[in-house]
């Protein structure tokens, strides 16, 4: 059997079992920003697979495999953020969930626990330049 051809099928079948249902592939977004060392505790209790923060509303506009990573370089932490946008509006649906005052608050919360990097506001986004279907 053509181990591409099964990959890409069961790739798709999980795609439309799981509510992708666009005409478009995902967008792939990569993001970097800083923490705060002194808060890395609290922002893993608040981002907790028991915490419900404002999950749903992610998958409401359409960000799946929303993932966050943590990793110490010479001392200084960092986030490593991943997700796939599968809807057809990228700009309008954020700007739809930026209006949510649960963001808000969730956002009022999380913000200040980071650390920009040099000229940025928050999060960075990173230029993808590999992905291996």
């Amino acid at each position: 059997m053509n181990t591409r051809l099964l990959v890409s099928t069961a790739g798709l079948l999980c795609w439309l079992l799981t509510g992708c249902l666009s005409t478009t592939p995902p967008k792939r977004v990569g993001m970097v920003v800083g923490l705060n060392p002194a808060q890395i505790a609290e922002y893993k209790r608040l981002h907790a697979d028991a915490h419900p923060g404002v999950r749903d509303l992610l998958n409401k506009y359409h960000m799946h495999n929303f993932s966050i990573f943590l990793h110490q370089i010479e001392g200084k932490w960092y986030e490593f953020g991943y997700y796939e946008y599968t809807g057809d509006d990228f700009e309008g649906d954020m700007a739809k969930m930026d209006a949510e005052p649960r963001v808000k608050e969730w956002l009022k919360v999380c913000d200040p626990m980071q650390i920009p990097l040099p000229g940025e506001k928050g999060w960075a986004t990173m230029k993808q330049v590999y992905y291996n279907p």
